[in-house]
């Protein structure tokens, strides 16, 4: 059997490709960023070219950078960023228009004019989402009511809408294979969770012609085969699952109850539910986590826009370091209680505020504010807001969650993690292997592939780096946690 399993793990600000053996080890990674796109306030668009191209191009890479001939690999797992928007023409594979980002806020009027008629309930109630710009099918309206042409080309099934992996799998099968996983369907708001089948009510709320969607799939399943013409050989495809389930089934969160906190771009924060889909009263998610042998698992999520997108402004907009490694030293510069608050709503607050039209702020400067504090106020705002949904979930499932698995590039910050630790008052377990959501991925296909038997086998890979403990005097965390709060409420929209 061959040793490796080629993971694509395509993100928001960059597209990677990770060689993992079957012991879950990383063995090689290839990363490459690719440009952002703002042309309007409140507008994130991606260049699908640059997906696309940057995908192939780490994929060749990490195979030529691990010394090995495509036909060492098993197959191909896949991950992304969710939500995010394409459509394109089913004869040619070419994109009409750029990706509309899932950061993207272009729709809320949209939105708010579909939760004033009403239609809010009727939403939720089949999709467990919120009606908000985030999701992809008021990104889709707009797609088909703005791109010249386009509704017209849709209504005659000459066109095709994906979110990310949707349009990779078009592109690596050679345009043989239009689908999707359950989890990533579910993010569209057009997908009903509790039958499993695209919604005819929501479709026609939408106004999206059903051909226009793809098949959806377990997320351990047959999704084709990348051509040969991509890398050498023709390789299965496995697994796709959405970057935050994808991280969840990477931290090995099987069991009800069990939780992580993904710190990337966003941050989001995935407790398991088991086989119920549990409603939440506080603005939270119910979404699947995975689904296996047509067996849905479902979870409660709380997504926070803006995480490590905050310290890759505080170095390119504000250059105040090179390197977001250095982060970490500059926040231990930092005097004991400073009360610098970076909310960074720079496209909207997401859970529990769900307020497209708030906007980002610095408050609490004083004459000796420097850098180290705003960075550190940066790093900070992310556990503040994992503090936002820890509360809520507590209400939601009647306990707190208990000990929480974090992943993701911030999670190497040591600083970050004891102030989250210290924030939540709860153990924080980092694992072994911070690439969590690429090992997600990995283990899906994997079980297609027959490298696991089961969830068990998989959970039984999971290893501890370094556990957290809180250290923080209570009195101390609930200062901090309510100058936050205070922060928040003053850069709310008044709408």
């Amino acid at each position: 059997m061959a040793d490796y399993l080629l993971a694509i793990d395509q993100g928001t600000t960059s597209s990677r490709a990770i060689l993992f053996d079957r012991g879950g080890h990383v063995v090689r990674v290839a990363q490459r960023e690719f440009p952002q796109h703002f042309p309007r306030d409140g507008w994130v668009e991606h260049d699908p070219e640059d997906i696309w191209e940057t995908v192939l191009a780490t994929c060749r890479e990490v195979v030529e950078q691990a010394g090995i001939t495509p036909d060492a690999l098993v197959g191909i797992g896949m991950t992304n960023q969710r939500e995010t928007t394409l459509l394109w023409d089913r004869a040619t594979g070419r994109p009409l228009y750029n990706a509309i980002v899932w950061q993207d806020r272009r729709t809320a009027d949209f939105c708010q004019q579909l939760r004033d008629l009403g239609h809010a309930e009727l939403v939720q109630s089949r999709t467990g989402l919120l009606v908000d710009p985030y999701f992809s099918a008021t990104k889709l309206a707009w797609l088909l009511d703005n791109v010249e042409g386009a509704r017209e080309r849709a209504e005659r099934g000459e066109l095709a809408f994906g979110t990310v992996d949707s349009f990779l799998l078009w592109r690596l099968s050679d345009g043989r294979v239009h689908a999707t996983d359950a989890t990533n369907a579910s993010r569209t708001l057009l997908f009903n969770i509790h039958t499993q089948q695209w919604d005819d009510d929501l479709l026609k709320l939408f106004d999206i012609p059903p051909s226009l969607l793809p098949e959806v799939r377990d997320s351990s399943d047959d999704f084709g085969a990348a051509d040969a013409q991509w890398l050498g050989v023709e390789l299965p495809v496995g697994g796709i699952v959405g970057d935050q389930q994808a991280a969840l089934v990477g931290q090995a969160c099987f069991e009800p109850g069990m939780g992580k906190s993904t710190y990337g771009t966003g941050c989001f924060m995935i407790v398991n539910t088991g086989d119920t889909p549990a409603a939440s009263r506080n603005r939270l998610l119910t979404t699947v986590a995975y689904r296996l042998g047509g067996k849905t698992t479902y979870a409660m999520e709380g997504s926070i826009f803006v995480a490590g997108a905050a310290v890759q402004w505080l170095r390119d907009g504000l250059k105040l370091f090179k390197e977001a490694a250095e982060t970490e030293a500059l926040a231990k510069q930092t005097r004991d209680g400073h009360s610098v608050y970076l909310v960074p709503a720079f496209t909207g607050l997401g859970a529990p505020h769900w307020d497209p039209k708030a906007r980002g702020a610095i408050l609490g400067l004083t004459r000796d504010t420097g850098i180290a504090e705003i960075v550190a106020a940066g790093l900070q705002s992310v556990c503040y807001q994992t503090r936002d949904l820890q509360v809520c979930m507590s209400d939601d499932m009647g306990v707190p969650p208990g000990t929480l698995r974090v992943d993701g590039g911030m999670a190497a910050n040591s600083w970050l993690v004891q102030f989250l630790a210290d924030m939540l008052g709860v153990q924080v377990d980092r694992p072994t292997v911070l690439e969590t959501t690429a090992l997600g991925a990995a283990y899906m296909a994997g079980l297609r592939f027959g490298w696991y038997r089961d969830l068990e086998e998989i959970a039984e890979l999971w290893r501890c780096e370094k556990s957290f403990i809180p250290s923080m005097p209570e009195v101390e965390r609930e200062r901090l946690y309510r100058g936050w709060l205070e922060a928040v409420e003053r850069v709310k929209s008044q709408a």
